[in-house]
This record gives C-alpha cells, sequence and structure tokens, in this order.
C-alpha cells in the first residue's frame, strides 16, 4: 500500500493534467462522434476511470519492483501477441484485439509499458561511455520480437511506435558516430526491405500520397486532403463547438479517433489548436522535469522512455495529420477515442509518478 509519506510526494499537478487533457478528448470525441451509433465519449469516460484505476494501483507497487519482474511481464505480453495470431478475432481486417464482454483490449498498446520496463533494467546498469554494439542488438532484440508479431496483425503503425522508446534508452546509453551511421544504414535496409517485400499496395499508396495527395483524391489521398480542408477551414476562432462542416458531414475519415486533431482545427480554430499544443506540452515539460526526482538511473530510463513516447505519438499524429507523415494509425494519446492507448498512457504516467514519489525512498 502507499504510506502517507509517498502520498505527500505525489505529483497531483501532473495527475491534474493529465486528467484535464483526457476530459478535453471526450468533448472531441462528442463533438466529433456523438451522432453516431456506439456512444463512444461515454465509452472514453469510463476508460478514463479504468485508467485512473490502474494508476493507483500501479504506484502502490514500488517501480524497483516492477523493473525487476519486467522479463516475465514482457514474456507474458510476447505469448498473448503470438496467441492472437491464431486465435485472435480480426476487428477492420486487424488481429490486434482481446474482446471482453464489455470491452475490448489491445495488447499490443499495453507491452509498450513492458519494453519500457525490461529496457530499464537492461541499461540501468550500462556504465560506459558509449553504447555497445551488444547491449543495442539486445535492445533491438527487446522491440523486434513484439514488433515482428504485430506487424503481422497487421498493425505497422503501433510497431513502428516501439522504435521511438529504444531510441530514447540509446540516447541515454550514449551515441557515437559510428552507432549512429550503423542506425541508419540498417533503417535503409530495413526500408528497402519493406517496401519491396512487407508492405501491401495500400501501404505504398499512403507513402506515395505524401508527395501528391491530390493524385488520388479518393482513394490514397484522401484522408489528408480531407483532413488539410477541415483545419484551414477553421481560420482563427474556428466554426464553433459540434459546429466543423468536414466532421459533422462526415467527410473526414476517423474523425474521432487519428484524426481528432483535425476536429479541433475546424471547431476552434488556429487559436484552439495552440491553447491544445500549450497544455499537451506542460503535460510534457512536467514529465520531462521529473528526470532530476530519480533515485536511480533505472527511474532516469523509465521518466525519460515514457516521456518520448508519448512525446513522439504527439508529434507523429499532428505530422500525420497536414500530410508530413503516412496515415500510421498513430492516435493522438489522450485525446483520441481508444481506450487501450488511454491506459497505456496512463500506465505510462504512473510510472513516471511512481520514480517520482518514491525518490526519497530505500536511499
Amino acid at each position: 500500500m502507499i504510506d502517507r509519506n509517498l502520498l505527500r510526494n505525489t505529483d497531483w499537478i501532473l495527475i491534474g493534467i493529465l486528467l484535464l487533457n483526457s476530459i478535453l478528448g471526450v468533448a472531441f470525441i462528442y463533438s466529433s462522434s456523438h451522432y453516431l451509433p456506439g456512444g463512444y465519449y461515454v465509452k472514453q469516460i469510463f476508460w478514463i476511470i479504468l485508467s485512473l484505476i490502474a494508476l493507483f494501483l500501479f504506484l502502490a507497487i514500488d517501480y524497483d519492483t516492477l523493473v525487476t519482474y519486467s522479463f516475465y511481464l514482457y514474456i507474458i505480453f510476447v505469448g498473448v501477441l503470438g496467441g492472437l495470431l491464431f486465435f485472435g478475432t480480426p476487428i477492420a481486417g486487424a488481429k490486434s484485439w482481446i474482446k471482453l464482454p464489455f470491452f475490448s483490449f489491445q495488447p499490443s498498446e499495453v507491452i509498450k509499458i513492458m519494453i519500457i520496463l525490461l529496457l530499464a533494467h537492461l541499461f540501468a546498469k550500462f556504465r560506459r561511455d558509449y553504447l555497445s554494439w551488444s547491449k543495442g542488438f539486445l535492445g533491438v532484440a527487446v522491440i523486434a520480437v513484439p514488433g515482428f508479431f504485430v506487424a503481422l496483425q497487421p498493425d505497422l503503425g503501433t510497431a513502428f511506435s516501439y522504435i521511438f522508446i529504444l531510441l530514447a534508452a540509446f540516447i541515454l546509453a550514449g551515441l557515437n558516430r559510428k552507432t549512429i551511421i550503423g542506425i541508419l544504414i540498417f533503417g535503409l535496409i530495413l526500408g528497402i526491405f519493406g517496401w519491396n517485400f512487407a508492405l501491401k499496395d495500400y501501404q505504398k499508396k499512403r507513402l506515395t500520397a505524401l508527395i501528391s495527395p491530390s493524385q488520388d483524391p479518393l482513394g490514397s489521398g484522401y484522408h489528408i486532403l480531407q483532413s488539410k480542408i477541415a483545419i484551414g477551414s477553421g481560420g482563427f476562432l474556428g466554426k464553433g463547438f459540434g459546429k466543423g462542416t468536414q466532421s459533422q458531414l462526415r467527410f473526414l475519415p476517423a474523425r474521432h479517433t487519428d484524426f481528432v486533431f483535425s476536429v479541433i482545427g475546424e471547431e476552434f480554430g488556429f487559436l484552439g489548436v495552440v491553447l491544445i499544443m500549450l497544455s499537451y506540452s506542460f503535460l510534457l515539460w512536467r514529465l520531462f522535469q521529473t528526470i532530476g526526482h530519480s533515485r536511480d538511473r533505472a527511474g532516469v530510463y523509465i521518466i525519460f522512455m515514457v516521456a518520448i513516447m508519448i512525446a513522439f505519438q504527439f508529434l507523429i499524429n499532428l505530422m500525420m495529420i497536414i500530410g508530413l507523415f503516412p496515415i500510421a494509425g498513430i492516435p493522438l494519446p489522450l485525446f483520441s477515442y481508444g481506450g487501450s492507448s488511454l491506459l497505456t498512457t496512463y500506465l505510462g504516467v504512473a510510472l513516471v509518478l511512481n520514480v517520482k514519489m518514491r525518490r526519497f525512498a530505500n536511499v
């Protein structure tokens, strides 16, 4: 259990920022989907409550214990991902979900937390000036195994997001010029192999649509074009809550999931976009600021990887909706509809809170 001293060291401001952004997310999900069957905003409220409970349960366990048993947690989730390929029920063409009586659950999202814990366990005692090749390959293996299973589901967007967590660990471990060149060469080889042997035709079209979406306005370029129209039509102050024509008239696809930020741009304009980005930036600043409160290197790795995970998903989603990144199905943390993504973000923040509140314990 959490004693009173630990409660006094809890960063309630960070929890408040987390809840504020989540509530704003519910409002935008309602605006973009209230006319659709399914009650998405109600389900998102349910997931916020569930995620908040999970956050406080995570706080009750010392993060050092979670790091110690990270390998076993990782193996369990990898096993679940492998099992989904054989026993999973396809939803939207991907075997990514475990269907439970009242909701569905996506293990490929939550395993990000297990990857963070395991990488923290592997790199916390690494004391060299630069990342060694052996540690580097071990880190690649940690994300390659679940990434392989997730790519087969297929869900390349989620598999791609694991890379940013690994890069965060590599940055802390130390990257010299040779390692950076090696990573770039490996990335180039992987890209060539993926284009020729792994990517499906619709995925290739999403990449080529970045250059000229107008060449296929009703196909691969449709998402980007409609997103740009929505954002551009919002002007400075927007059209008003629930009054966006692109979203309300259903021209904008995935408006309550991947493209919810386009709805914000249309309904609240440039001013609304800036305010939301400031709110999100404050959350990220609070996360990065916590690094100085860690009692050990494992805590530093945990905080940095969690912050990078959330920051890069935010950045990639924004680049995606304005046509600077392929449509990869990467949601906007806290704002896009999706319980598994929300739960993963809350668990990540819980780890950061865990490190900060126990900075004086066992020292």
